[in-house]
């Protein structure tokens, strides 16, 4: 499965991420397929299945849920990556674990999992860039747009 995705650019810009091996970058590909064919990151976020659900009657605004009517599998791999990339802090800077140590600290700490789940937002966010423009992950210039 690596070497069909040798020849592919998405692939070279998802392993220039610290903590997306060889094998998660495949699995990412092999489920997302072409994501030129999303127009804008949102509709990327509705088909992974974590954009915002709300429920509100009146003047009654009720706790925001993720979607998850999009790819489960996916959803699971994006999941166990943030997780991997927070474990290997150490071996690379990353902006997304900059983003979850944030979030952790803040006067109003999230939760793990709401702070899992707003990095996968931004990975996606993040990735969607850099492959529509074709360009490799640098923490410099990433850590200075964020």
């Amino acid at each position: 499965m690596v070497a069909l995705s040798l020849d592919r650019k998405e692939y070279h810009i998802l392993r220039s991420f610290p903590g997306i091996g060889d094998a998660t970058a495949c699995r990412i590909i092999g489920e997302l397929g072409d994501i030129r064919r999303f127009k804008n990151a949102k509709q990327l976020n509705a088909y992974v299945g974590i954009d915002i659900m709300r429920y509100q009657s009146g003047n009654t605004q009720y706790r925001d849920r993720i979607n998850k009517r999009g790819n489960k599998k996916l959803r699971k791999i994006l999941y166990f990556m943030i997780f991997s990339m927070i474990s290997l802090r150490k071996k690379g800077q990353n902006h997304i674990v900059d983003y979850y140590d944030k979030l952790k600290k803040q006067p109003q700490r999230k939760p793990h999992k709401v702070a899992m789940i707003a990095c996968i937002n931004k990975f996606l966010k993040v990735a969607f860039h850099l492959i529509s423009h074709n360009i490799p992950y640098d923490y410099e210039i990433a850590s200075t747009h964020s």
